[in-house]
């Protein structure tokens, strides 16, 4: 036998031996990531965020035109005629298609006479209830099906695949368990078609330096701003609440402060501070790191949004909101991402297994395209029971451990009397963690460190150089804006 000949026939052999194994190891062996995946489950599937749908831009059309093009563009064809009614049905004469403006001579009664036609021009289907007002179709991603319009909601329409034919759902359909299938409404357990959400709001326009109100003047009358650096080391620094640092200053320094001043003063410094510290240049890595945390707002429950950089430890974006939405979450990476013009392929976003983070990442990929397309990896759960848990556990405990330091300011003041006064309070803490708190983990050194504050001898004088840099970035964003 030739020895060419011999050698392919073991090379055959030994390939059909490894498909004989993968196919084993498959069925009967499976690989970590895939037996612990809660995609594949049927009973998380309800949880998962489905692909962006195809979406179809409507143009307005002349019909004339159209049937002169058909007739140029294919000339061996007859031209269109007008629709032949049978059994004496009409159609009302005003019928005039949405899209192409074709008389009621070229429209089909497509439904029976249930309100539904068909351009014969065009193909354009559409209701005499309701004209075609939105520019966009949503088509779905898997069958091209037009997706149906089911639920209205306060800042988005929940469209949905209905078609039976859909892969998506058919595929979906196989998980479902038999006895279920036998249940008159046992498939509502499962989310088996394919949903998209249309929000209302367009979160990428909001505004993302807007401030407190009712700020106080830096026109000091009674005190100085040796005094007002004092109340901020004491408030912020030590964790004391409003009353508690107004008599702190009167213990050990006899000036004799109201706490309500107190409150003054943090909310102008929050005012200077704040578009420095969300405008400050940081070293961003490619792992970012988010979680949200519950607060109490006069006996109402509020949320902070907090997204950090694993490597350098900053907090790189921060909202505080009434609800737990997408918006929120979406102001919070569009703070996170300011700088960045585009994502690179080893970029990558954890969170927990909250589903507004993969409605978040949608939007932004449907707003900016596919330069910031992520993916968002959840760890879910307490305790490392599949492979992605074990694998990005440790960041998700940085961010946890971040909270319980910001829960550790928050307790002393035993909440929040508005939104506003939680807005500037965590402004004035992430200015401190980023810039002025000592971290164990950097050899007790800050975060960020800047030369003009390296400079300054004691933390009051380090208050006050933090102000003046955000009095200079304020100047510079509306030099900007004025040019």
């Amino acid at each position: 036998m030739d020895i060419i000949q011999y050698l392919l026939f073991i090379i055959q052999q030994q390939h059909q031996m490894l498909c004989w194994l993968l196919n084993f190891i498959c069925r009967y062996i499976p690989l970590k990531q895939w037996a612990f995946d809660d995609s594949h489950s049927p009973e998380y599937q309800k949880f998962s965020t489905d692909i962006l749908p195809k979406f179809q831009v409507f143009h307005k059309q002349d019909w004339m035109f159209l049937m002169e093009y058909y007739q140029w563009r294919y000339p061996s064809k007859k031209p269109v005629k007008p629709v032949q009614r049978r059994n004496g049905k009409t159609i009302p004469e005003d019928t005039v298609c949405p899209r192409c403006d074709a008389p009621h001579h070229y429209q089909y009664d497509n439904n029976g006479g249930r309100g539904q036609f068909l351009c014969r021009i065009c193909n354009q289907t559409y209701n005499t209830s309701e004209t075609i007002k939105k520019p966009i179709r949503f088509l779905c991603p898997y069958c091209g099906n037009t997706l149906s319009l089911i639920k209205n909601r306060k800042s988005f329409r929940l469209h949905k695949c209905i078609n039976k034919k859909c892969d998506f759902y058919l595929h979906n359909l196989k998980k479902v368990k038999k006895e279920h299938l036998k249940e008159e409404y046992g498939k509502n357990n499962y989310k088996l078609h394919y949903l998209y959400r249309e929000y209302l709001y367009n979160f990428f326009e909001a505004d993302l330096d807007s401030l407190p109100n009712n700020a106080s003047s830096l026109k000091f009358k009674k005190y100085n701003p040796h005094v007002m650096s004092l109340c901020l080391t004491m408030h912020v620094n030590l964790q004391l609440s409003l009353r508690k640092t107004a008599q702190a200053i009167q213990d050990l320094y006899g000036i004799k402060i109201s706490h309500q001043t107190v409150a003054n003063y943090a909310r102008t410094a929050a005012i200077m501070i704040k578009p420095f510290v969300d405008h400050y240049d940081y070293k961003k890595s490619e792992t970012f790191i988010a979680d949200e945390t519950y607060i109490n707002v006069r006996k109402i429950k509020g949320y902070v949004w907090f997204i950090m950089d694993a490597v350098s430890r900053s907090i790189i974006g921060y909202q505080v909101s009434d609800n737990r939405s997408i918006g929120p979450c979406i102001q919070t990476m569009r703070r996170a991402f300011r700088g960045i013009s585009q994502l690179s392929e080893s970029f990558k976003f954890i969170a927990d297994g909250y589903s507004a983070y993969p409605l978040a990442a949608m939007q932004f990929a449907e707003k900016l395209g596919n330069t910031f397309s992520f993916k968002i990896t959840q760890v879910i759960g307490l305790t490392n029971d599949d492979a992605v848990s074990t694998e990005f556990r440790h960041y998700k405990q940085i961010v946890e451990r971040m909270n319980r330091t910001f829960k550790s300011t928050y307790k002393v003041s035993c909440g929040y009397d508005s939104f506003e006064g939680a807005n500037y309070a965590v402004s004035l803490w992430v200015a401190y963690y980023n810039f002025l708190r000592p971290h164990q983990g950097k050899g007790y050194q800050v975060l960020n460190s800047i030369d003009l504050l390296d400079g300054a001898e004691n933390m009051p004088g380090k208050w006050q150089l933090l102000i003046h840099l955000g009095q200079k970035t304020i100047v510079n964003l509306k030099n900007q804006a004025g040019s």
